[in-house]
């Protein structure tokens, strides 16, 4: 376990208003689409990020949540009510996966662009400047991971300061005691961001069910992103990320704990986009009647 902590010193497409939870009306103005059971924000990665610089500056202190469903996520939730309700709750739901974007673009219900969780923190460091600076904790990663990233978060973004971070046990989730630890932490170090780096459902139904007592304004669950900010694992080359392959890369550098996992997914997504695809179907014959 490894624990540091330091004491703090948009344009939207038009469409129906938000039906995340979220707080305030100016949380929930983004138009969404509904596609395979879940609804996910139509937002670009300038938009997603002016959106959370909005939160950030928001005087009633209330954290909201950001989930990012790639293919896998998309799978889980068809299964797993807990995670349909996380997603349910959360502020914002970016879609990650480009095949989620391209499903999106093939059965009508258009997403302008992937906004990846590995790269909407570092766009939304991008945007931190000498008037706005961020402060950030990283939670999640292997023990030594979230350190070696705060170092280089704060060599390459002089506006962000990385307040704390904490890499819990196993099995924390189910610990009250580490629980409310995990939270006085947070609450110490009263950063602008959480980043969550807890994996998937775990870091979406941890925020879900704490979000009333963290001390954040905005939560970003965002899977191996403080393993690609210290360089622990490589990022796809940006040429695969633009063209969805970048699965392939993940596939490579990780195929013993990926590899079912993606069977799974390659078998079981394309019959969510056919039912969706019939089910719109039968919906636009019924509105000819």
């Amino acid at each position: 376990m490894t624990v540091t902590t330091t004491p703090p010193p948009p344009a939207h497409a038009g469409g129906s208003p938000s039906t995340h939870a979220g707080g305030s009306p100016s949380a929930v103005k983004s138009a969404q689409i509904r596609l395979f059971g879940l609804t996910i924000d139509v937002l670009t990665m300038r938009g997603a990020v002016a959106k959370l610089m909005d939160w950030i500056a928001a005087p009633d202190g209330e954290c909201r949540y950001v989930v990012t469903p790639n293919v896998d996520h998309v799978v889980m939730a068809q299964h797993h009510e807990g995670l349909r309700k996380a997603y349910a709750d959360s502020a914002l739901v970016l879609a990650d996966g480009m095949p989620v974007v391209w499903a999106s673009r093939l059965l009508g219900k258009r997403l302008p662009e992937r906004v990846a969780g590995a790269d909407l923190v570092p766009a939304l460091f991008d945007a931190a400047d000498d008037s706005r600076k961020l402060t950030v904790y990283l939670l999640g990663a292997a023990p030594g991971v979230a350190e070696r990233a705060r170092r280089e978060i704060e060599s390459r973004w002089p506006a962000v300061e990385v307040v704390g971070v904490y890499s819990p046990p196993l099995g924390f989730e189910k610990d009250d005691a580490e629980n409310a630890n995990i939270l006085a932490r947070i609450a110490q170090a009263d950063p602008d961001v959480l980043v969550l780096g807890l994996g998937a459902p775990k870091q979406e139904l941890w925020i879900q069910e704490h979000r009333e007592l963290v001390s954040a304004r905005v939560a970003l669950c965002v899977g191996a992103t403080i393993d690609f900010l210290a360089g622990e694992k490589p990022r796809a080359p940006r040429w695969m990320r633009r063209t969805g392959l970048e699965w392939v890369h993940r596939l490579c550098s990780e195929p013993r704990r990926l590899l079912k996992r993606y069977a799974r997914d390659a078998r079981e997504f394309p019959r969510l986009v056919w039912r969706e695809f019939v089910h719109r179907r039968v919906e636009n014959d019924l509105r000819k009647e």
